[in-house]
């Protein structure tokens, strides 16, 4: 599937934009790194250093976000995430802002060799807790630029009904419904607006050396609520780790609840999206479908 105003971008055009705007970083080699997000497109410039540049509309402004409020929020953070060293203007027929970044090593968590998941589920605990006690004054609420991560989960009924219809023959719709009905019942966020990632599943997670070492992928960070994050208690961990996360949290029953259904939309909406055209983001959103259904019968 072809995205609408995708841009193309090519080797040749990185490297004009690099000797036109950071001539001190144009001499490095540079590789593309393959990934199977689809908002940006991202080269490794030597050993040290990244080049990440939004390819399709719904990215744009990301770049400028994550150079504003990533330096303000990685000092405050238990687990490394990415600095971004250079914001680049549009050029070279390029239309957008576009970043280079230290590189940080590792393989995402859906394909590296993870040796303990319930020490990874104590990390991101941490990390969460971390991110959410972070200063919010001034953070950008959630919106078109980031999806709407963080919203009140209401405003994701449309799509998700839209998702259990075209999935009735797919996956168990009719416990799947039942348990988006109780996220929607649970009461909704009334504290002030805490940091959120937005985007936790095992594609943003970087694991190296067999233990998680950072958190990538900023583009949905916005403020809201906190239930967005707890969903990578179904998109990334199993039902003997998610008490590890849970217990390095600060959440309520009803934040919980609205976590598994931020978890259960995120699947819904992605794999009815992804499932002909994109098999490691089909693959990642159809195991949280799973782990909510499992954690459903589990519960009963």
């Amino acid at each position: 599937m072809s995205h609408l105003n995708e841009t193309r971008i090519d080797a040749d055009l990185v490297s004009r934009l690099l000797r036109s705007q950071f001539p001190q970083w144009a001499h490095l080699l540079l590789e593309p790194v393959d990934s199977a997000g689809t908002d940006n497109a991202i080269y490794r410039l030597g050993e040290r250093l990244a080049v990440r540049l939004p390819r399709v509309e719904w990215a744009v402004g990301q770049a400028e976000k994550e150079y504003r409020w990533l330096p303000k929020l990685a000092p405050h953070l238990p687990i490394a995430i990415p600095v971004p060293l250079a914001l680049g203007a549009p050029g070279e027929e390029y239309p957008w802002h576009w970043s280079v970044y230290e590189w940080l090593e590792g393989e995402n968590a859906g394909s590296g060799p993870l040796d303990d998941l319930r020490q990874a589920a104590v990390a991101l605990g941490r990390f969460v807790a971390a991110l959410q006690r972070a200063d919010s004054a001034g953070g950008p609420p959630p919106g078109a630029h980031n999806s709407g991560r963080g919203v009140p989960l209401a405003l994701r009924d449309a799509p998700v009904r839209e998702a259990l219809a075209s999935l009735r023959d797919t996956i168990d719709t009719i416990t799947a419904a039942a348990i988006w009905e109780d996220a929607l019942q649970a009461p909704v966020w009334t504290e002030p607006p805490v940091w959120l990632h937005g985007d936790l599943h095992p594609g943003n997670l970087l694991v190296d050396q067999g233990r998680l070492r950072a958190v990538i992928d900023f583009g949905t960070l916005a403020v809201g609520d906190p239930a967005c994050d707890v969903m990578v208690a179904w998109t990334f961990l199993s039902a003997d780790s998610r008490a590890d996360f849970r217990s390095e949290l600060t959440v309520d029953d009803a934040t919980w609840t609205r976590g598994r259904g931020w978890a259960l939309s995120f699947g819904l909406i992605a794999y009815a999206y992804y499932k002909h055209t994109n098999p490691v983001l089909a693959g990642i959103s159809r195991r949280a479908i799973d782990e909510v259904l499992a954690d459903r019968f589990n519960a009963d």
